[in-house]
C-alpha cells in the first residue's frame, strides 16, 4: 500500500456549512477500517472544531490553528507547535476596533476587510508574524507556522511519512497543507488556483468529494487517477536535451556492467537525488563501498555483524542506514539478508518506510542458486536497485521483479541481452557505439520502449571524490613533466597540488615555455578531465602576461576548485 494516511481540511472540504454528512464520515471509517490514518487539518480553533465535529474521534490527530497545535482525540494530549500571540499586539487590535477577534493558544484570526490594520500593527510593532488568507478570514501565526509544518508534526508522532499521505483542501491556506504531501487533491469546489496545483481533483465537491477520493484510494491505492506529476519523480540524467527520470514509486532497478565501470557513481547519484526528495534509503552494503557518503549512518562493519533490530531502530527514527556486512561470513550473507529483509518489509508495510532499498554486490545476497526469492523481493516490491556485476547469478525469480535496467561498462547491450534472456524475454535491438563519459543505457523493460543512452549528472561525492584524486592523487602515466625548451630539466607533476609546487620554484624561461605551448591546459583537459578549468587556464595562456602574474593566475583557478591543491 503505497497511501497510508488522508490529511484533510474541515471547513469547505470535509464539511459543508461548519457540519459533516453522515456519508462523508461512513466514508472516513472505511478508509480507517483499510488500515490507513486519517488526520484532520483546519484553521479552527481546538474548542469550536470539538463543538461542530462531535465524531472527532474518528481522527487518530488533529492539527488545529493552521498548524500551531497538534491534538490527540484518543488521549486528550494538546501539544503546542508554536509560540502563544503577543499580548501586546492582541490589545493594539481590540484597541483599533477590530471585530471580530478571536484569540487562540497561538492563533489570532478575523475577517476581511480587516486584514490592513493587522499588517499595520505588525509592521508598527516589528513583530516576526505572518497573515494567512481563507475565503474571507484573515489568520496572524508565528512566521514559518502552516499546515505543512503541523501535517509533518503529526506525520512524526505516527511514525508515518509525507511521501505516503494524501492532503485533500479547498483554499488558500491548503497550499501549505498539499505541497507537504505526496499526492495532492483537490474538492471541485476548491479556488481555481489550488485545483491548477494539485495531481488530482474530485468530480464532488466538499464531503462528496472527500468520499470519491477515499473510494480510489481503497480501489486501487489511486494507481490509475493520481497524475505522477515531475515534482514525484527521481532525475536520473539526460537524453539529448531531454531530462529523463524514474518513477518515485514502483521502480524495480537493476544496475549491472563490469567492475569498476561506474556502477557506484550511478547508485550514488540516485542516493543523492533521493535525500533531495527526503526519501528515506536503507543501503544494505557488503563491502562497505558506501561508507562515509552524506546524511547516511554507517552500522557494522569488519568486527560488528549489524542486527536486524539495529537496522530497524534507525530506520523507525528516520535515518539512512548503509549496513556494512564484513563482519558476516560470506556464505551467511544471503541468509542474513533474507532475515533483514523480511523486517524491513513489516516496517515498510505498517509506515511506508523505507521508500527505498539499495542492495549493493546483489549477486552474493540473492543468489540464483536459492529456491525462492527473499519475501521481502515480492513482485509488488516498491523502490529496490540491485547492483551487480553479474545479473545472470540473479536468478529469475529475482530478476523478473525488474522493470527498469541501467547498463554500464563498455558492452551495456550485453548486460541488456543478458538480462532479457534470463527473464525469458526478447532482448531490444543493439545500439550503436561505446558509451561516452558519464553515460548508461536506460531500459524500461516493461514500457515498449527502446533502450536509452542517458548522460549521468555526476553526484557530489563523485565531483568531491574527482577532486581529491586530482589534487593530491596519483595520475600516474599523465603526470604533467616540466623540461623545458631543450628538454633539459625532467620534473614529475603526478597531481595538481605537486604542479603547483613546482610552479612556484621553476625558473621563468621553463615556465614561459610551457605556457605559450598551451601545454597546461592541454594536460588538464587530457589527464584531469576538467574541460571548464582547462578553459579558463587556456584563457590565461592566451594573454600576453609576466611568467609571476600568469604563475598567479593559473594558481588561482586551480586552489579554487580543487581544495587541496595549493
Amino acid at each position: 500500500m503505497r497511501y497510508l494516511a488522508l490529511a484533510s481540511d474541515y471547513d469547505g472540504t470535509l464539511a459543508a456549512q461548519g457540519r459533516v454528512r453522515p456519508e462523508t464520515l461512513e466514508s472516513v471509517r472505511r478508509l480507517i477500517d483499510s488500515g490507513r490514518k486519517f488526520i484532520l487539518v483546519t484553521g479552527r480553533e481546538l474548542p469550536d472544531l470539538l463543538n461542530v465535529f462531535p465524531e472527532a474521534s474518528l481522527c487518530h490527530l488533529i492539527v488545529a490553528e493552521n498548524g500551531a497545535l497538534l491534538y490527540s482525540p484518543h488521549t486528550r494530549h494538546e501539544k503546542l507547535l508554536a509560540e502563544a500571540p503577543p499580548e501586546k499586539f492582541v490589545a493594539e487590535l481590540k484597541r483599533r476596533g477590530v471585530q471580530p477577534l478571536s484569540v487562540g493558544r497561538s492563533i489570532i484570526a478575523t475577517w476581511s476587510p480587516h486584514e490592513q490594520v493587522v499588517l499595520d500593527v505588525i509592521r508598527e510593532f516589528g513583530l516576526e508574524l505572518q497573515v494567512i488568507f481563507n475565503k474571507g478570514a484573515v489568520m496572524v501565526l508565528p512566521s514559518g507556522v502552516n499546515k505543512g509544518t503541523g501535517l509533518h508534526a503529526a506525520l512524526r508522532q505516527l511514525c508515518l511519512s509525507s511521501h505516503n499521505t494524501v492532503g485533500i483542501g479547498d483554499a488558500e491556506n491548503d497550499h501549505a497543507l498539499l505541497n507537504a504531501c505526496e499526492c495532492s487533491v483537490a474538492v471541485a469546489n476548491s479556488i481555481p488556483v489550488l485545483k491548477e496545483k494539485a495531481d488530482l481533483v474530485t468530480n464532488g465537491a466538499r464531503g462528496e468529494g472527500v468520499a470519491e477520493l477515499v473510494g480510489h484510494l481503497l480501489e486501487d491505492d489511486l494507481a490509475t487517477v493520481a497524475r505522477e506529476r515531475k515534482r514525484h519523480q527521481i532525475f536520473l540524467g539526460r537524453c539529448g536535451d531531454e531530462d529523463v527520470c524514474i518513477p518515485a514509486y514502483g521502480a524495480r532497478i537493476l544496475v549491472a556492467g563490469p567492475s569498476g565501470s561506474g556502477k557506484s557513481s550511478v547508485v550514488t547519484a540516485l542516493m543523492e537525488r533521493l535525500l533531495e526528495r527526503e526519501y528515506q534509503f536503507c543501503v544494505i552494503d557488503p563491502e562497505g563501498d558506501y561508507e562515509g557518503f552524506e546524511d547516511s549512518v554507517n552500522i557494522g562493519g569488519p568486527h560488528h555483524a549489524p542486527t536486524p533490530e539495529e537496522v530497524l531502530t534507525l530506520l523507525k527514527n528516520y535515518e539512512n542506514p548503509a549496513v556494512n556486512l564484513l563482519g558476516i561470513p560470506l556464505a551467511d550473507r544471503p541468509g542474513h539478508f533474507d532475515r533483514l529483509m523480511s523486517r524491513i518489509q513489516e516496517l515498510r508495510t505498517h509506515y511506508g518506510r523505507p521508500h527505498w532499498l539499495i542492495v549493493d554486490e546483489a549477486h552474493h545476497l540473492l543468489p540464483g542458486s536459492s529456491h525462492s526469492a527473499p519475501a521481502g523481493l515480492s513482485q509488488d516490491l516498491f523502490g529496490i536497485i540491485l547492483v551487480t556485476v553479474h545479473p545472470d547469478r540473479l536468478g529469475r525469480q529475482v530478476l523478473s521483479t525488474i522493470n527498469t535496467v541501467i547498463a554500464v561498462g563498455d558492452r551495456p547491450d550485453e548486460t541488456v541481452t543478458t538480462f532479457a534472456r534470463e527473464v525469458g524475454i526478447a532482448p531490444p535491438p543493439a545500439t550503436s557505439g561505446p558509451l561516452e563519459e558519464h553515460q548508461v543505457l536506460l531500459w524500461f523493460t516493461r514500457a515498449n520502449t527502446q533502450p536509452m543512452r542517458v548522460t549521468i549528472e555526476p553526484s557530489e561525492t563523485e565531483r568531491l571524490r574527482h577532486r581529491r584524486k586530482y589534487a593530491q592523487g596519483d595520475v600516474q602515466e599523465k603526470s604533467f613533466y616540466f623540461r623545458g625548451a631543450e628538454n633539459k630539466l625532467n620534473l614529475k607533476a603526478q597531481n595538481l597540488s605537486m604542479f603547483l609546487q613546482i610552479a612556484e620554484g621553476i625558473d621563468d624561461e621553463t615556465w614561459l615555455f610551457h605556457l605559450h605551448q598551451r601545454d597546461y591546459s592541454r594536460w588538464i583537459r587530457e589527464a584531469i578531465k576538467d574541460e571548464p578549468l582547462a578553459e579558463r587556464v587556456a584563457e590565461i595562456e592566451h594573454n600576453d602576461t609576466s611568467a609571476a602574474r600568469s604563475r598567479e593566475l593559473i594558481r588561482d583557478v586551480i586552489a579554487k576548485q580543487y581544495t587541496g591543491a595549493a
